[in-house]
């Protein structure tokens, strides 16, 4: 294998091509990645990076001698508009098309967006650019911010809003945020972070439109479909992604809400592999900092070999900061597990839980108890590998 290339040059992109180095690849690496951007750290963006607490030299996530040392071949700037499989090429919008022996597929997801036309003062937050004009938006002076999507996005551009003294309104179409992912029980305690935070929580409604100002089109309130109306002048869209695949269709390789892949993140053509939020490995698609980095060195040897001889099976882990609180979560809960508080109080806003079933931990949650939470998180890791092994 001569050429490898690497299509998004965010984290699952950058740690594959890391894991193909120190695994023994010394031939070219190209890196193609539709942002003009160097590899970056998103977490960040909803957080401190809104909030001025980080700026955007904090959010590299290599530094020029890692750089160097990848002795990759950038095109930054650079959208992948389609693929022959047979050849192994890649056709990229505007430029010369890219002929390689392996391909892995790291370009991530993109945020939905509500129909109709784009006003101005209504964003997604998924680039450093999107942040970039975000953190503009709200440094013009207090403002009516209304976030679309209870999630864990959401959540964060709300915590951020609000520290910075705006008046904020999340609006969630479910009954309660997060109830896939932590439960009721579990899920109503960090909704109530909201209000004890001064920022307002309206659940069980959709959003049946923007209005905007005529003279500029910058948005001034949003509908709701229960016929209320929200005063903004900021309006943050955090309703889900989308994985990117756009440019694969019409490829051959096979698309699900993301691209089909083995445990292994292995596609039916052995020398294309992906990972990250775009790759449905082996039935789930995951869209966590820690699966995306993960996956690499299990694609990265898989790519390498021309087969799948190694697989990845790991514990999902995930984490939010939301007003000065640490949430994390880690492992696979069905609705019916029941949460139990190991230690602390929800009152307290600081515990460890643990869901169970049939007498057997399946997940565990906390808030603010990072120590203890993650000594549970490795047995419950343990237990993962003896179960695949």
């Amino acid at each position: 294998m001569n050429t490898v290339t690497v299509i998004g040059a965010s984290l699952a992109g950058l740690y594959t091509a890391r894991a193909l180095r120190s695994q023994g690849f010394d031939g070219r690496l190209v890196i193609v990645g539709d942002e003009p951007h160097r590899p970056y750290d998103r977490p960040p963006l909803s957080k401190g990076f809104l909030t001025g607490a980080t700026g955007p030299g904090q959010l590299a996530l290599a530094d020029a001698e890692e750089t160097a040392d990848l002795d990759a071949e950038w095109r930054l700037g650079s959208r992948a508009a389609g693929l022959d499989t047979g050849t192994r090429t890649v056709r990229i919008e505007g430029g010369a098309p890219l002929v390689t022996d392996g391909l892995v597929i790291a370009t991530g997801a993109t945020p939905r967006r509500l129909p109709g036309p784009v006003r101005t003062g209504v964003h997604t937050l998924r680039t450093l650019d999107d942040a970039q004009a975000l953190r503009a938006d709200l440094t013009l002076g207090p403002a009516r911010v209304v976030v679309i999507g209870g999630g864990f996005i959401g959540a964060e551009v709300a915590s951020s809003c609000a520290a910075l003294g705006h008046d904020v309104t999340v609006v969630e179409a479910a009954p309660l945020p997060l109830v896939p992912q932590l439960g009721d029980a579990m899920a109503r305690v960090c909704a109530a972070l909201h209000a004890e935070h001064g920022v307002t929580l309206l659940t069980g409604t959709g959003v049946a439109g923007l209005r905007a100002d005529g003279a500029t089109d910058r948005v001034t309130a949003v509908d709701l479909a229960d016929g209320r109306r929200l005063p903004a002048d900021v309006v943050v869209v955090g309703i889900g992604v989308r994985p990117r695949t756009d440019w694969l269709e019409g490829s051959g390789l096979p698309l699900d809400d993301g691209v089909r892949c083995d445990a292994g993140c292995v596609t039916p053509v052995p020398a294309i592999v992906a990972v990250g939020d775009v790759a449905r490995a082996d039935g789930c698609r995951a869209e966590h900092w820690t699966s995306a980095t993960e996956q690499a060195a299990v694609a990265a040897r898989n790519l390498l070999a021309g087969a799948t001889v190694a697989t990845h099976r790991s514990l999902p882990y995930f984490w939010s900061d939301q007003y000065g609180v640490r949430i994390q979560f880690a492992g696979r809960r069905l609705p019916t597990d029941t949460p139990r508080i190991i230690d602390g109080s929800p009152d307290d806003r600081s515990f460890l839980a643990a869901y169970e079933r049939d007498g057997r931990t399946t997940a565990v949650l906390a808030l603010n108890r990072p120590r203890p939470f993650m000594r549970l998180r490795r047995e419950l890791a343990r237990e993962v590998a003896v179960v695949g092994s």
